[in-house]
């Protein structure tokens, strides 16, 4: 914000716009909600409150709940270059499971008590994404050393990449899925959701039209709306301490793509 010149109401509504609505904002709905001249200042806006979604010395998730952690294929598809030929980015999550209460989960996923259904048993905790190179084992156990406490319980698929997990202290529980629906959603329902409903947000509030090298900035704001979902004005709040403490990208920065954005797994390239 320092040296800005857009007006401080201008930010504040901005981070308030940003971080309680549901949706999400796209920079073109930005520009018009704020009544920007250009796009181009809504876009390096936005992307400056981005950089201040990551907190430096966030704490790693896992400890005392169970982590699910796999990986998923981000991007439009690809016309006229070939068979098999796409330009989407792999992206490695990884969230936390949590329990309710017994008095919180009511009889069951499927009771219903006056006629409303009942909460399921768990639900899901804190999440962290990053986009990645490749599904190497270097590449995804770098990720879990980053962000999961060492000793947590992980939950993967059958990936070979994820072998070395249990010799580092982990309490690895892998399975080999098969391509099997029912053993994915048996084992890792709460990642998969996940993905799920990232893709949603990336196609209904911004077209699906994210370049690579940006693509970890919307993951950082997914990851900040979602780890404070319950709690949207805290959210308003953090996101503008966050902001006004963090180092952010300049137009000339976002455009050449010499920004890295917090978090980035660099070099990123589609696969």
């Amino acid at each position: 914000m320092r040296s800005s010149h857009t007006p401080l109401s201008t930010w504040f509504w901005a981070a308030y716009l940003l971080t309680t609505q549901t949706p999400g904002m796209s920079a073109l709905q930005f520009q018009r909600q704020l009544d920007l001249s250009r796009y181009e200042t809504a876009f390096t806006l936005l992307h400056k409150l981005r950089a201040g979604m990551v907190r430096p010395e966030r704490d790693t998730i896992g400890g005392e709940h169970p982590v699910e952690i796999d990986e998923c294929l981000v991007g439009g598809k690809t016309r006229g270059e070939g068979r098999g030929v796409h330009h989407k980015v792999t992206v490695v999550g990884a969230v936390e499971v949590r329990a309710r209460k017994p008095e919180e989960a009511g009889a069951g996923r499927d009771a219903h008590r006056g006629g409303a259904p009942s909460k399921r048993k768990v639900y899901a905790g804190r999440l962290r994404l990053q986009a990645v190179p490749d599904r190497s084992a270097a590449t995804l156990v770098s990720f879990v050393r980053g962000n999961i406490a060492m000793g947590a319980t992980i939950m993967t698929d059958g990936a070979p990449s994820y072998r070395e997990l249990a010799d580092l202290g982990f309490d690895h529980q892998p399975l080999v899925l098969a391509g099997d629906p029912e053993k994915a959603e048996a084992h890792l329902p709460m990642i998969h959701l996940v993905f799920s409903n990232l893709k949603t947000w990336l196609l209904g509030t911004h077209h699906g039209r994210i370049e690579p090298q940006h693509l970890q900035a919307y993951l950082n704001e997914y990851v900040f709306r979602f780890n404070r979902r319950f709690y949207p004005m805290t959210a308003f709040n953090s996101a503008l301490g966050l902001a006004a403490r963090s180092v952010s990208p300049t137009y000339a920065q976002l455009y050449s793509g010499e920004w890295e954005h917090p978090g980035s797994a660099l070099p990123i390239e589609a696969a």
